[in-house]
């Protein structure tokens, strides 16, 4: 089952990155439940999605001024894992307007919001 929000802020700062982890997981967890486990609990492979998928919103160079996948520039996710979740978001994400109307709604928002500009990393001493 999804975390829970308290837990969800402590590994996400913000509340951007807190939001886009929740639409992510639920779209992983709709995915599963209609394709692999109907009982609810994630498959071997689509936790290890949603792990990658953790693992890679945790290292995000926006930080919590992270644009919504669609508009980033940055291709985080390798080839094989960028498809599984295009494949994930394709299905999960009409079908999460009416089971998360709210996160849809507010993740559809970020997705009109301005590419932000990419943070400047410092130079190593």
């Amino acid at each position: 089952m999804p975390a829970s929000a308290s837990v969800i802020r402590m590994a996400f700062k913000g509340r951007r990155r807190a939001r886009e982890w929740k639409t992510i997981e639920a779209m992983i967890h709709l995915f599963c439940r209609d394709h692999h486990h109907p009982d609810g609990d994630l498959c071997v492979e689509c936790d290890e999605l949603r792990s990658y998928a953790n693992h890679r919103l945790e290292k995000c160079p926006y930080g919590d001024s992270k644009p919504s996948c669609v508009k980033c520039p940055i291709h985080c996710y390798k080839p094989a894992n960028r498809e599984k979740i295009r494949e994930v978001m394709r299905y999960a994400g009409p079908k999460l307007l009416l089971r998360r109307p709210i996160l849809t709604i507010r993740h559809l928002i970020d997705d009109r919001k301005k590419l932000p500009q990419l943070p400047r990393r410092r130079a190593s001493s």
